[in-house]
This record gives C-alpha cells, structure tokens and sequence, in this order.
C-alpha cells in the first residue's frame, strides 16, 4: 500500500490542527456527480437500529463487570473556596466503603493546563472534592453525606463582564481574561471602511450559557487486568481518553484499551477526557476490583461543558447600493473556570465579502463550570449577532435582506485567500427561499394585523466540515464473502456504523448485510481522529473506500491467479469476477478467498492528502416561519427550511435525523434554553431537565432538508462534508429575524422568551 508522511491542517472544532499524517498516495478519484452510486446517498436504515430500539445495544453506562464497584463523587457546593481541612474517617467506616480517594491521598496530577485532579483551590459549584467507591450506589452516596470538609469561601464574579473589571476576584494567577489578552483578527483598513460608508450601524447582542445534556450521561466503567487498564466510556474521541488516561498513571498506552460501542449523545462534550475516568481508575487499581463511575444530571449541569455565552458589539458600514465597507466584531464571553474557548467571530471575518474587517474575541474566566466545545463552537453565537444586524442595515437601506446578501457574496475565502473548493450558497439561497415562500415576508416587518402575528426570516451559515488526515480503515474478507471494516472513530449517535458498511458495500458490491463495522475500541482498530467538528465522515469515509478498492483490487488478483487469465481480461461486477473474453468463466469473493487457503484477506486504508492551496468549507442557509402571540410574547416555530452545500449526501435518512437534531436544538437555543446563576450566591439554578427548558414533541415545527450539492470532488475520495455544525448554526438566526419580521421590534437577546418580546413591544 501506498503511503507517505505529510503535514496536515484542518479546522477541528475550536481552531485549526496541524500534525504529521500517514496518508495513501494512491486514493481512488472522487465518486462525480455522474457516477451512479447503487448503495451510498441511499435512505438505508441504521444497521444498529434493532439493538438500540430492542434495549440489547451496551452503552457504556450499561456495562456491568463481575464484581463490580460503584464511585460518586462529592462536589463543591461553593462558587469559589479552598479547602482548609478534609476528614472521611467517618465515611471510610462505613460498611461497603472501598476507597475515598481526596486530595491528600491522590497523585497531583495536572489536569486543565492550571489545576490538578484533585485540588484543594475550587474555582467553581461542582468542583471535584472527593470520590468514594462502594459496593453499592446507595453506599457511595450515604458514605459521601459523612465526609467533613471546611472550606474557606473566596470572593467569586459569575459573569464575564463583572470578571473583565480591575476589581474582580481573580480566578487564576495569571488573570481573568484567557491567554492575558484577546484572539484579535483584522484585515484592510477598519477606520477607512467606515470613513467609505454611507451608513453605518452598530449595536449589541447577547448570547446565554446552554448545557450539552446529551440523554446518556457522562460515565465510565473501568478494569483492571493486571497491568492492562480497559475503559468502557462513552466519549467522542477512544484515542485522546486513551493518551490522557496513560499520561496521568505514568503508564504506556498500550496498556490502556478503551471502548466505545454506542453513546447517547455528547454534541462536544465528550471530546475531552473527564475526570472521573482517571479517578475510577486510580481507585480500580487501588481495590483491585472493576469500577463504574456515572456523573449525575445535576453534576451534569454544573462541571461537564457548557457553551459559552456572549457579548458581542457590531459595527457595519455599507454603501447606498448594500456594498459592505467595514464589520468591527468585538466579543467577551465566559469560559468558566478553566480555559475554553468563548470566541464567536468566525462569520463575521468569512461569510460576506468585506475588504475591513476588525474581531477581536475576550474569553473570560469567571466562577462558573468550564465551557467546552458544543456543536460549532463560536458559530450561533456570531451568526445569530451577524445576521441580525445585517437584516437591520439591510431595512435601512431599503433592499430585501436575501438580495443584501447577494450583493456582499464572497466569492472566495477571505481569510486565507483560497478558492474553495466548492461554494453552492446561491443554490442554497434559491431553493430555500422558494420552499419558504420568501415573497410572503411581511413588508414592511409587523405589518400583520391581530394580535397574533407571522413573520419570516432567514440566515446564512460557513463551517469548515471537510476533515482531514489521519485516518486508517482495515476491511477483512471472510470465506463466507462476508466482510469486517474496522476503524478508530467512534458512532456518537450519527449513523456511522451505516455509512461506513454503505461506503464499503458500494466499493465491494456486496449486500449490506454481508457488512461487519466495528469502531471504538483502541486495541483493534486503526487510529482516527476524535469525532467533532463534522469531520467524522469526511475523514474516515476516504479511509473505508481506500481499504475497499484495495480489496477489489487484490481479489481481483486473486482471480487472476486462480483462473490464469490476465488481470485486465477480468471483470468485477456484483461480487463476481468475470473474464471478459468468454463471459462464462467467471468466480467468486468468496471462492477466491477459499482457493487461496486464507480464513481472511485483510487490507489497510488510509485517507488522502487534503487538496493543497483551496479552503474547504460548507455552507448553507436556513429559514424559519414564525408565528408571535403579541398578547402573551410567546414564539411559535411553524416551519425551518433548511438548504445546505454540504457535499455528498452518503445516507439520505441519517443525514435528515442529524439536520432535525440540529434544528430542533437551535430552536431550542433561540427560544428555550439557558443556564441561570443567582448571581449573589454563585448557585446554579437550572441543575436539572424540569428547571433546564429544553422542547417537547409539541414544539417540534415543520422542517424540510434540501441539499443542492451533488459532490465535492476536490475535498476527498467520497465528496462528502460534515452536517453535524451546519445544521444548527443558522437556525437562531433564521428564528431571530423571523421574529423581528413578525413584530417590527428586534430582540438582540437569547433566548427570546416571552418576557423579551413583551418588553420589546411595550417597553
């Protein structure tokens, strides 16, 4: 197999990774909108869906081992304080008590880049003081209700503004503001933008704090034999758990196997490694028993993730005829209390042409649990403020929102200034706006009459999507014909058992059922990168084809062996391999594996180089029908259209549950959700799924998913771009200004509750 080292890029999550990649240097041309594909784009159902709807699918949270212990762990119920003294004597006599593990007797293991496991400085409610494992749940928990600690309570700030003060309480040493400063980003000249303009606006907008609460909780259950480690956890990324689990015990990876089967969500949360693990861990070896270690929803609530909030001023300067000359960005939000990244102007420097452009992003260490990526970090925070103001100017100036944005369409990637490989928007634009019915808008906004009005809105959406090396598959044929791909990425819910079988399937031209995936487990499977970002597909769909056409490369091979005819006489063709001369002499997959006197024929893929000198990117637009009760303020999504350039479309029904995921939580987060901290004592008040407001079935709206991209041919041997952030950047925006076409009053706050809208329209 053909392969080299090269240096990669690409956009993962919070910023860009580069690092040595083993790639093929001989993948296969991408499949073009031309080629007739006979499995892959189809509606196939989840090849995992009988074991999750039948309850036989083990999640993490379900594995149970032969004497297994239980952890819980006990929090700080404080904002911010130190601990002055910690006694579990108490709590260690209780019968069924197997460890208490605290800072006074755990390694001091760095964790955070500014904290340890186990630190007696807790900067936040829900900071981890101490776990105990028991025999059983009930144990742990009473046995946590004994352990003494005195706490010395500091001064705490819980919001990001109040932290940036001279006079706040300082979280770390180094200060509240992350990095001592903020991630700046210009380019032209800002002040000659706005001196060029002949309108200018500026205004503010905010963005709240919201909680993954994917429905399986964070947990892990660990064993030890001897001295290799096995980590059953329900986590996006098997070989980043796997590295930071080994790097803390001071032992080699290679004795630590972790497994990931099925997950019940984690939208980001689960990309980085918990604490618990590593606790459960220390403990299992400790009692020489298996340990299972859960976070509850409370705790769920507090010290697991959170998407940051925001508070973003912009400033747009436009010509008469809508030519943007200047957007100045500038942006704080909380990071809580260890480094997180709260920045969220990436569409303002790249989704419309603008030659000034000026962002600067503050993110803000407060008191509060530590934010982590969250379903495109940064973008509906920036898109719901960017597409807002850009509606409000576009009002002003008298042109129609969607032809404001024609007129400021960038043609290529103004940050790097590449092309990109492909850019359908306009496409995107059309087809939603007609599915929509755009001309239906209200004309002037809130011109409806009654007190119930309706309204339209719609935004845009840029993410990168396009994944990158490395990733590696291995495909073993059976006698049977059968086959088993094996990869390192994990299934987080997102059908990626199914679009790997479909992907080798099509290359093989065999019957889907004759596909065995196996993912998320260390021990077996060929390295992939951690799944966020919406690189999962992208990366590892190349490395599943790659394997498969070296596979029909190597039967076909085969066959020529066995039949001695020369192999470019020989045909494949539905698993059947056929000379071409006589038509009549022909031979299986399987009867090749058979003659060969081999169980199995393995080969290994890897995906391909990402193409050089281009920006890959997706894009798309969403619009929403809103209906608003000026009566009680209370907002009705009716319909979101959805219309995206997002490559290839590898599995029609996986691609639609991902697009209503993501819809239905950006309606959530435009309306709904928000985390509440009483800001006098430091507490968390929404702690759980009846104070959290998240959406029922009876607030679900219409949806409609259009794709107008057949392929992008350039991005890698699949043509396919991630969905997962597309789906749910424009969505809060689309919402947003949908409301504001429906009541002639913009609110510049998430979540527009009923309260907002009220004051907005009658102060």
């Amino acid at each position: 197999m053909a392969k080299k080292i090269v240096k990669s890029r690409f956009y993962f999550e919070e910023g860009f990774q580069e690092h040595l990649a083993e790639v093929s240097t001989d993948s296969p041309k991408s499949w073009g909108d031309n080629d007739t594909l006979e499995i892959v784009g189809k509606p196939v159902s989840r090849i995992d869906g009988y074991d999750k709807v039948s309850g036989t699918a083990v999640y993490a949270f379900d594995k149970i081992s032969p004497k297994m212990t239980y952890a819980r762990t006990l929090r700080c119920p404080h904002p911010h304080a130190k601990i002055k003294s910690i006694d579990s004597k108490a709590a260690e006599k209780v019968q069924g008590v197997l460890k208490i593990l605290t800072h006074k007797n755990a390694p001091k293991i760095p964790w955070y880049g500014m904290s340890y496991l186990f630190d007696p400085h807790l900067r936040f409610e829900g900071d981890e003081v101490a776990v105990v494992v028991a025999e059983t749940e009930q144990i742990a928990e009473d046995a946590l209700k004994l352990i003494q600690v005195e706490y010395e309570k500091l001064p705490f700030v819980t919001d990001a503004g109040a932290a940036m003060e001279d006079s706040a309480p300082q979280i770390h040493d180094s200060g509240n503001i992350a990095g001592g400063e903020p991630d700046r980003y210009s380019r032209g000249d800002i002040e000659e933008g706005f001196g060029a303009a002949d309108f200018v606006q500026e205004d503010t907008f905010n963005t709240q704090v919201v909680i993954h609460n994917p429905t399986e909780v964070h947990c892990s259950t660990v064993n030890w034999d001897g001295d290799d480690l096995v980590v059953w956890d329900s986590t996006q990324g098997i070989f980043g758990v796997r590295d930071t689990v080994a790097r803390s015990l001071k032992i080699p990876a290679n004795k630590v196997r972790i497994i990931k089967k099925y997950m019940g969500g984690g939208f980001g949360a689960k990309l980085t490694t918990g604490k618990y693990t590593v606790m459960a861990a220390l403990a299992a070896r400790d009692i020489g028993r298996p340990v299972k270690i859960a976070v509850d929803r409370r705790a769920m609530n507090l010290a697991v993730g959170n998407r940051p909030d925001s508070v973003q001023t912009l400033k747009i300067g436009a010509k008469k005829d809508g030519t943007l000359t200047a957007i100045s960005h500038s942006s704080y939000g909380a990071a809580g209390a260890y480094p997180s990244g709260a920045g969220c102007s990436w569409p303002a420097r790249s989704m419309y042409q603008c030659p000034n452009v000026f962002t600067e992003d503050y993110t803000v260490f407060i008191n509060a649990g530590p934010g982590r990526p969250f379903r495109a970090p940064g973008h509906p925070q920036g898109t719901f403020a960017l597409d807002s103001i850009l509606d409000d100017v576009a009002e002003k100036l008298d042109i129609d929102p969607m032809e404001f944005r024609l007129r400021n369409f960038a043609e290529q990637d103004q940050v790097s200034n590449q092309p990109y490989t492909s850019k359908l928007l306009k496409e995107a634009y059309e087809k939603g706006s007609q599915a929509i019915g755009w001309e239906k808008r209200r004309s002037p906004a809130g011109s409806d009459e009654g007190p119930i009005k309706s309204g339209i809105g719609m935004a845009s959406q840029i993410w990168w999507g396009g994944g990158g090396p490395p990733a590696g598959a291995t495909i073993r044929l059976n006698r049977d014909g059968s086959i088993r791909v094996i990869a390192g990425t994990q299934d987080i819910g997102t059908g990626t058992y199914t679009i790997m079988a479909q992907v080798a399937a099509e290359v093989l031209e065999i019957p889907m059922e004759k596909v065995e995936v196996i993912l998320g487990d260390t021990a077996v499977a060929p390295y992939c990168g951690g799944s966020g970002g919406s690189t999962t597909a992208a990366s590892v769909t190349p490395a599943v084809r790659n394997a498969a056409e070296k596979m029909k490369a190597k039967l076909i091979s085969g066959a020529a062996a066995v039949l001695e005819v020369p192999e470019n006489q020989l045909t494949y063709n539905d698993g059947v391999i056929t000379d071409s001369n006589d038509g009549e002499t022909r031979i299986t997959i399987s009867e090749i594996v058979r003659e060969l006197r081999e169980q199995v024929l393995i080969t290994n893929g890897a995906r391909g180089e990402n193409p050089d000198g281009y920006s890959v990117q997706t894009f798309g637009a969403q619009f929403a029908d809103v209906s608003v009760d000026t009566e009680t303020g209370i907002v009705t999504v009716n319909r979101i259209v959805a219309s995206h350039d997002i490559g290839r479309v590898l599995n029609r029904k996986t691609l639609e549950n991902q697009f209503h995921g993501g819809m239905i939580q950006g309606m959530s987060y435009a309306l709904m959700e928000e985390r509440v901290i009483d800001q006098n004592t430091g507490k968390v008040l929404t702690t759980n799924l009846h104070n959290y407001k998240l959406p029922t079935v009876k607030d679900i709206p219409e949806m409609e998913i259009i794709i107008v991209s057949e392929s992008d041919d350039m991005v890698n041997s699949t043509g396919v771009k991630g969905i997962g952030e597309p789906a749910i950047i424009p969505t809060a925006a689309a919402i947003a200004n949908a409301v504001y076409n429906a009541i002639g009053v913009r609110i510049k706050s998430l979540p527009i509750t009923p309260d907002k809208v009220l004051n907005a329209l009658y102060g």
